[in-house]
């Protein structure tokens, strides 16, 4: 994807620092990446998904956790919320209302979490939605 974006310099540059600096969010690593194949499903990158798969199974998360979190939900009602959240952001910003956050808050998210949120799934987006402009589809391996 990178060597395939660095056809535009502006755009692989501000990927790779955007990038970066979301490595600095709040959210526990199993959890960001739960967000991130809740985003996934919805645009429809399976290079995206899988490498997102990947990485949840790598932190943690359980066959089962992976599927609710594409489905866009969670066992747990707090983490439900939050992804819940995540979905709202990217297939419908403009839906979300002072009630939605607040909810969030009275699950116990902070302001900088519902932010980062909002950072993650927009680099779910940015890399999804290239990935699939650019014809680039996940690699199958083979036994």
């Amino acid at each position: 994807m990178v060597s395939t974006m660095a056809h535009s310099p502006a755009l692989v540059q501000g990927y790779l620092d955007f990038s970066r600096a979301l490595k600095r969010v709040k959210l526990p690593r199993a959890l960001s990446e739960k967000i991130s194949l809740a985003a996934q499903e919805w645009i429809g990158c399976g290079t995206c998904l899988a490498a997102h798969t990947e990485a949840a199974r790598a932190n943690g998360v359980s066959d089962s956790d992976i599927v609710l979190a594409r489905q866009g939900t969670a066992v747990d009602a707090r983490e439900a919320a939050l992804i819940a959240f995540a979905v709202s952001v990217l297939a419908d910003p403009s839906g979300i209302s002072d009630d939605d956050v607040a909810g969030l808050r009275k699950h116990g998210w902070s302001d900088r979490v519902i932010a980062d949120v909002v950072g993650v799934v927009a680099l779910n987006l940015l890399t999804g939605a290239f990935n699939l402009v650019a014809g680039i589809e996940p690699s199958i391996t083979r036994p």
